[in-house]
């Protein structure tokens, strides 16, 4: 473009994530209809295939393998008989199903661009003389000072006389203006080769920040939930936690602390599925929606099923205070991570334990919830020496580099950890990982040891540390190529064992700890292999189609 410098006032691009047809020039975005119609299309539309033979049938001609080129087609099409483009393009969005975000130009109107969100969020962003729009304002940090996000329905006219907005019903609307704030030093690698270094070694740091006015020496603060907590709380007798992918991990732990810290039965689902089950909802449930940027497609569905169901209330544990989740949920957690640039989530992970782990306390009615207190006390003192064993880790590293497969094994509130663990590997490093409880070895697993399995372990020093170190013996037994990260005040045998000593730390934040060496782990393995760190082929940071 330095080159070339594009010509004219507006312009629409997209980085597309393929859904419908593979990456390719022809699938790219912008879509094009008879030279006068372009559209930039997040989401998915569900009935391309019957608007794609009706448009056939009217003798529209598809180039391209995806359901974007049907949105630009039959803009073209409405715009016939509608007044304006913007017309042209609530038609076409009301004849559409699916969640999806439209962003479209025409030739007849050189200074126009029309947005449009069903289901898939969209942003609006000011600048100097200039507007934005995208699916996400992380897009427009370098770009915009103040942001509008669009509502359920709403559309947006963008002009060089301003932005004007409408509703579902195509009603003039006013939204709120929200400011951009960037943090220059948030969004610098720094010193750091990658984003993902960075962000697993500032940890201890921002974890501090999490727990910041948020507890004292006896309590935890309920108010940091948001101002209906503390009747909620009074009330809670069930919990269902939904989440995907890095976050549903961090729900499967607090399982383990829900129920054992505040005795409240706990089902952890994947939002994918849950949105799409009969859910039973017991009485007296809070709904649990954890999500790193607040606009996970399936996350927020989730939610809206959930506002729709008979719980008490719905509580939102966020990275991105404007996102969809936070605005959506009656109780917000904002995990104060900062920018988290990495595809592979690090912070934003511990975080939401952190989160989790103070929800349990906040519901404990025993002595216990000020030893959990306590302990994340002393929580970013303790990562500050785990990160200390980054360069004992960078050399184990290397007896990963042409491993192809890896096993992950953990017992009680750790196995989650182990999950973490085998997914942050196989995200970043395209190793084949995966994981399961230490005691189902016997039960399958086990056919796959041997010299050539390394067999990774997390082993804190708790009540089953003893149940853990048989399992051990039965891959010692078999010629398995042990590396067990364990508590440096417990002694593992040698032989065909690799042992990383841990800090001890009290078991209520150990699976804390423990979810730090195997986030650098996969960090150097990956690195050793020459994938792309930040951004692993095939994944997105913020999920935003179905």
């Amino acid at each position: 473009l330095s080159e070339a410098p594009l010509q004219g006032s507006i312009g629409i691009a997209h980085t597309r994530w393929a859904t419908h047809g593979k990456p390719s020039e022809t699938n790219a975005h912008p879509h094009l209809s008879h030279n006068e119609v372009a559209v930039v299309h997040n989401g998915i539309i569900e009935n391309h295939d019957e608007l794609r033979q009706e448009l056939k049938n009217l003798g529209y001609t598809f180039t391209s393998e995806t359901d974007s080129e049907v949105a630009a087609h039959l803009i073209h099409y409405h715009y016939q008989t509608q007044p304006s483009l913007l017309h042209a393009v609530q038609a076409t969005a009301a004849q559409m199903r699916g969640a999806f975000a439209l962003g479209v130009i025409h030739q007849k109107h050189p200074d126009a661009l029309v947005a449009i969100r069903k289901g898939s969020p969209l942003v609006v962003g000011y600048g100097i003389n200039e507007f934005f729009i995208a699916s996400d304002a992380l897009a427009l940090r370098s770009f915009a000072r103040t942001l509008v996000y669009l509502e359920e329905g709403d559309s947006a006219e963008l002009s060089l006389a301003g932005v004007r907005f409408y509703n579902a019903t195509n009603q003039p609307i006013q939204r709120p203006t929200v400011p951009l704030n960037e943090d220059h030093h948030v969004v610098s690698k720094g010193a750091y080769r990658h984003f993902m270094l960075k962000e697993i070694c500032e940890q201890d740091k921002i974890l501090a920040d999490t727990l910041e006015g948020r507890i004292n020496s006896l309590e935890v603060l309920r108010a940091s939930f948001g101002e209906h907590a503390q009747a909620l709380f009074e009330e809670i007798q069930h919990i269902h936690i939904v989440a995907c992918g890095t976050s549903y991990h961090a729900g499967l732990t607090a399982k383990y602390w829900l129920e054992s810290l505040a005795r409240v039965p706990t089902q952890v689902e994947i939002a994918s599925e849950y949105r799409y089950r009969d859910v039973i909802v017991p009485a007296k449930s809070l709904f649990i929606a954890i999500s790193q940027s607040g606009e996970t497609a399936d996350t927020l569905a989730a939610l809206y099923k959930a506002q729709q169901s008979n719980y008490l209330g719905t509580l939102a544990i966020c990275n991105v205070p404007t996102s969809t989740l936070v605005r959506e949920a009656e109780c917000v957690w904002l995990t104060r991570a900062g920018i988290e640039i990495g595809v592979a989530s690090t912070k934003a992970f511990t975080t939401q334990l952190t989160a989790l782990l103070l929800l349990s306390a906040a519901l404990c009615r025993d002595e216990r919830a000020i030893e959990v207190l306590h302990q994340l006390q002393h929580l970013p003192a303790l990562l500050t020496r785990v990160l200390a064993i980054n360069s004992q880790i960078e050399t184990l590293a290397q007896q990963f580099t042409h491993t192809a497969n890896a096993l992950f094994l953990g017992r009680g509130a750790h196995y989650p950890v182990a999950l973490e663990g085998a997914l942050k590997l196989k995200e970043i490093s395209y190793i084949h990982a995966e994981a399961f409880p230490a005691g189902e070895l016997k039960h399958g697993p086990l056919a796959l040891i041997d010299a050539h399995m390394p067999v990774i372990v997390v082993a804190p020093n708790d009540a089953l540390l003893e149940k853990l170190k048989s399992n051990l013996q039965e891959i010692s037994a078999r010629g398995g190529k042990l590396v067990v990260f364990g508590d440096e005040t417990r002694t593992w045998s040698a032989g065909l064992m690799v042992s990383i000593p841990i800090p001890a730390a009290g078991i209520w934040i150990a699976p804390i700890i423990y979810t730090v060496p195997l986030q650098l782990l996969a960090y150097h393995v990956a690195v050793l292999k020459g994938t792309d760190v930040d951004q692993p082929r095939n994944l997105a940071k913020s999920v935003t189609v179905e």
